[in-house]
C-alpha cells in the first residue's frame, strides 16, 4: 500500500496543473488523467469491498503476466471504459474532493481479505494484492503521461 500512497502524493502535486493540455501527448488534459485515475481507483476498491472472497478464482492470464512483470501498461493500446471516463465539466475543486474520497478508500484496503477481488476486463479476477499492484501500475502509467504533457507543454512547470 505504501507504493500506492506514494504515487497518490505525487498525483496530488499535479492537481494544480489540471487545465494543462497538450494534444501532441494526449487528448486528455492533466485533470482528465487525474480524474481517470480517481474514478478507476474508486471503482476497483468499491468492487473489491463488495466482493465475496469465496468467489475468487485464480486463473493464468498471459496479458496480465506481461503487464505485471514489466510493471508497465503500453501507451495507446487500450481506451478507458466509459465507466472510468471523466465527465467533460469537472473543476479543480471536483478533483480535490474526489482525491480525498479516493485516499479514504485506499486507507480501507488493509482491512480487506486476501481474496477480496475485482474482475478486470482483460486480466480476469484480481485478488487484493494483484488489485493493488494493478492500481500502482495504472497510476504510474497516467502519472507518466501527465509528466509528458507538462514537459512538452512548458518545461518550467516541472
Amino acid at each position: 500500500m505504501k507504493k500506492l500512497e506514494s504515487l497518490f502524493k505525487k498525483l496530488e502535486n499535479k492537481i494544480e496543473y489540471s487545465t494543462v493540455l497538450n494534444p501532441e501527448v494526449s487528448k486528455g488534459s492533466v485533470g482528465w488523467h487525474i480524474e481517470h485515475i480517481l474514478l478507476t481507483t474508486s471503482l476497483i476498491i468499491g468492487a473489491i469491498e463488495k466482493s465475496n472472497p469465496l468467489d475468487y478464482k485464480s486463473k493464468f492470464n498471459f496479458v496480465k503476466m506481461c503487464v505485471f512483470t514489466l510493471n508497465k501498461i503500453p501507451r495507446g493500446k487500450v481506451q478507458a471504459p466509459n465507466s472510468v471516463r471523466p465527465v467533460e465539466n469537472f473543476s479543480e475543486a471536483d478533483i480535490k474532493n474526489n482525491f480525498k474520497t479516493c485516499c479514504n478508500l485506499i486507507d480501507k484496503l488493509p482491512s480487506l481479505k486476501e481474496n477480496n477481488f475485482f474482475v478486470h476486463p482483460f486480466f480476469g479476477h484480481l485478488n487484493l494484492k494483484s488489485s493493488v499492484k494493478f492500481l500502482e501500475i495504472h497510476t504510474k502509467h497516467h502519472l507518466n503521461i501527465i509528466e509528458d504533457i507538462l514537459k512538452a507543454k512548458n518545461g518550467e512547470l516541472q
